[in-house]
């Protein structure tokens, strides 16, 4: 005869173990990733190629205010094996799910002086929070 905490212990497991994969990250590193099905709660980690030394910069057109929350501002970073001054490195920014629903997460990269200059790249990702 099975008693109840038997029966429980799997249960809770189960709802532990459901719990667990909606609040992981989600790391995107490429435009090829979105759109993004998410999770209330779940964080992402954006990473993005970034050069800085040629006046180059992501910007933030539109954080998706609505279902996402910043987790703090951008942070570059280069490889330390790189060895090279002005060597190319990576812009990460991290976000969390605020609540349910749809938005755009858009940045652009370009020179901040020449803002009527198209944007050498952009990344633009359509994302759908549950």
């Amino acid at each position: 005869m099975i008693t109840a905490s038997r029966l429980l212990l799997p249960l809770g497991l189960a709802l532990l173990t459901a719990c667990a994969r909606q609040s992981s990250s989600l790391i995107v590193q490429q435009q090829s990733q979105c759109p993004l099905r998410l999770y209330s709660g779940q964080q992402v980690v954006l990473t993005l190629p970034s050069n800085p030394t040629t006046g180059y910069r992501w910007t933030l057109q539109d954080s998706a205010k609505d279902v996402l929350h910043s987790l703090g501002p951008e942070v570059y970073s280069n490889p330390e094996d790189a060895g090279l001054v002005g060597s190319a490195g990576q812009s990460t920014w991290r976000f969390q799910t605020i609540r349910a629903g749809e938005g755009h997460l858009l940045l652009t990269y370009q020179r901040p002086w020449e803002p009527e200059v198209a944007p050498a790249q952009t990344f633009d990702c359509h994302l759908q929070v549950k």
